[in-house]
């Protein structure tokens, strides 16, 4: 309690109301990082989310005068702003999906097939698993899992997150979402049926030992240039796709006949291992024949099965490094 006997909480938000914006950005600071990767998930890009946050957050802020609850229920009022904020916006433009979403795998390597910035990409997310994270947090953070999601109708999205990730009953996501009960309880049921049977969703999660080695043994390949190290890393059935190129590969021939003339031709490559959607991924730089410095080139995040990589997805681009606070340049 405060000396005038006042909780902190309740005083920052009397002070909010009557105006003092440093007492309402005190009381919505500890849930920023949640309300962004809500704002993610429902989006599918960071840059959205960004957007999402920051028109949300205006309009709580030129709203909370009118706010009535106790400072416990500032929470569930806020997700009410920002999922309002993301339905809103995902009315006016089309879902973020990758390579696979666009059309079947290619029966050939491309050279160099230009990038498509006419089409709606899903990002990655610069977000590291945090001691208070659960794993489900991290679970549904993963690619797989946002990508799913992108593939569900806004209202079974935004069902499915309140309900499975962030934890409100229906009863609460119904006034979230202005419908009812009956209609919060449908788009659970169909938003999870379709996740069932999406056969891009997520599938088993591997242990955090697993998916380091994985990451690890992927940079050490790419910096030998041996493509029989990192073809012994894959699976049968592994997908390597690279954002925005539309063009992907499906198959362990297929994938390795990519990887001998397209990375591992190209140049030298020095790689990080860093977080991305909970995992750990792979910040590539590649010295191109005949330059001087390794540059941001791809930030690849993996699915891992039965100790194999299953799928990379190679986002392409030094926009993703400086997201990333990672030099574009070394």
């Amino acid at each position: 309690m405060t000396d005038q006997g006042i909780e902190p909480a309740a005083a920052d938000l009397a002070a909010a109301q009557a105006g003092d914006g440093a007492a309402f950005d005190r009381l919505v600071a500890p849930l920023r990082r949640e309300l962004h990767t809500h704002g993610y998930r429902m989006l599918g890009s960071a840059h959205d989310a960004d957007e999402a946050v920051q028109d949300g957050l205006l309009r709580a802020w030129r709203g909370i005068g009118g706010f009535r609850g106790e400072p416990a229920a500032l929470r569930s009022w806020l997700y009410t702003v920002i999922t309002r904020v993301c339905l809103d916006s995902l009315k006016a433009r089309t879902r973020r999906a990758l390579p696979y979403d666009f059309g079947p795998a290619s029966d050939r390597v491309h050279l160099d097939p230009p990038g498509r910035t006419d089409l709606p990409w899903l990002g990655p997310y610069p977000s590291e698993a945090s001691p208070e994270d659960g794993y489900q947090h991290r679970e549904t953070l993963e690619l797989a899992y946002v990508a799913a999601c992108q593939r569900l109708p806004s209202n079974q999205r935004a069902a499915l997150l309140l309900f499975d990730v962030v934890g409100f009953d229906v009863a609460e996501i119904a006034m979230i979402m202005d419908t009812s009960t009956t209609a919060v309880n449908s788009a659970l049921a169909r938003a999870r049926r379709a996740l069932a049977a999406d056969p891009h969703g997520p599938g088993e999660r591997p242990d955090d030992e697993q998916l380091r080695a994985a990451a690890a043994a992927f940079a050490n390949a790419l910096e030998h240039g041996d493509l029989d190290r990192l073809v012994a890393q894959l699976a049968a059935d592994v997908s390597w796709s690279m954002p925005p190129i539309s063009v992907w590969y499906q198959g362990l021939e297929r994938v390795s006949e990519f990887a001998a003339q397209v990375p591992l031709a190209c140049g030298s490559w020095h790689c990080r291992v860093v977080e991305a959607n909970g995992r750990p991924a792979v910040a590539g730089y590649l010295r191109r024949h005949g330059d001087t410095a390794h540059r941001a080139w791809s930030l690849s995040l993996f699915e891992v099965r039965s100790a194999r990589i299953s799928a990379i997805t190679s986002f392409l681009g030094e926009d993703h490094f400086t997201r990333f606070g990672l030099p574009v340049a070394l």
